[in-house]
């Protein structure tokens, strides 16, 4: 009977049992597609990670994301959290490649003062891409909120990623970002209005400050994929920050974002979210956070 060690991480936070809890199988090799799957279910995190060899020599591993319900392409918290644990099982140096469905991830270590490593930086796969609108009063009864409480000046609601898309938007303050009371049945009806076959409806609200333009709270629903809601959702918040960086008036170079996620659900996270426009035009993204070691064991299979 084979057995798989597996290791959990509390991810963007520096405090156990807040962040984004992950699981990370640092040798998967001899899992199938339908084991990760199952371990994924077992497990009921936001994400599982299995990690295998690469297939180009120079990258450090090749990295499988997955839902309870699904495979992702790609994935921020998964990363992050992934890189913190390799690298302290000394895998790579500072900067690991994993290979991804979605591309290539760079991840960059971070170090604390005492030169232990306390989290990751990521870059997103691919630049910001935009879709379709969303029409507000969709992403209003998604949500189970009023019509008036979405925001349209920044941008409309719209589908981007920077990787894996989402539906983004802006609401009108902290007091509707709170009520959101979203319904998987409610999430399939948009999903079904919306139309595109290509997009499960994970939606990422957020507010900002005027106060603090750069300090942004945050929440992401993908009912669809079996993520009722997501502590932190490091994908989404680095497609956000490009977003932003891609509507800002004066066409900057470059914005820094802290974004808050997972009050409501009492596991608070800080993410840090940087956007770069290259001299293209195209918007690039990297997101960074702590993470703290939580649960080791292991699975017999």
């Amino acid at each position: 009977m084979p057995s798989y060690e597996f290791v959990t991480v509390d991810v963007f936070t520096d405090r156990r049992f807040g962040g984004n809890p992950l699981a990370v199988f640092p040798a998967a090799s001899g899992l199938s597609d339908a084991d990760m799957q199952a371990l994924a279910r077992e497990f009921n995190y936001s994400e599982t990670t299995f990690v295998l060899p690469p297939e180009r020599p120079e990258h450090t591993a090749r990295v499988r994301i997955f839902t309870p319900a699904g495979e992702l392409p790609f994935a921020g918290h998964p990363n992050v959290g992934t890189g913190y644990v390799l690298a302290r099982r000394h895998v790579g140096g500072d900067r690991l490649t994993f290979e991804e469905r979605a591309g290539l991830v760079e991840v960059r270590l971070q170090r604390g003062p005492a030169a232990e490593i306390s989290g990751a930086e990521i870059a997103a796969p691919q630049p910001l891409s935009t879709g379709a609108e969303v029409d507000a009063d969709l992403v209003a009864r998604a949500a189970g909120l009023m019509p008036t409480d979405v925001r349209r000046d920044t941008h409309p609601p719209l589908v981007a990623g920077v990787g894996t898309p989402f539906v983004f938007a802006e609401l009108a303050g902290l007091d509707a970002l709170r009520r959101a009371r979203p319904s998987a049945e409610a999430f399939a009806a948009a999903a079904a209005r919306h139309g595109d076959p290509g997009i499960d409806f994970s939606l990422h609200l957020y507010v900002r400050d005027p106060a603090q333009p750069r300090y942004l709270r945050a929440r992401m629903f993908a009912p669809l994929i079996g993520v009722p809601e997501d502590p932190a959702t490091g994908s989404a918040n680095a497609a956000l920050a490009a977003l932003l960086l891609h509507v800002a008036p004066g066409a900057p170079a470059e914005l820094q974002f802290n974004i808050e996620q997972g009050e409501e659900m009492g596991r608070p996270s800080l993410l840090r979210a940087v956007a770069r426009r290259a001299p293209g035009g195209a918007v690039h993204a990297t997101v960074a956070g702590n993470c703290v070691p939580v649960l080791r064991g292991w699975v017999d299979l």
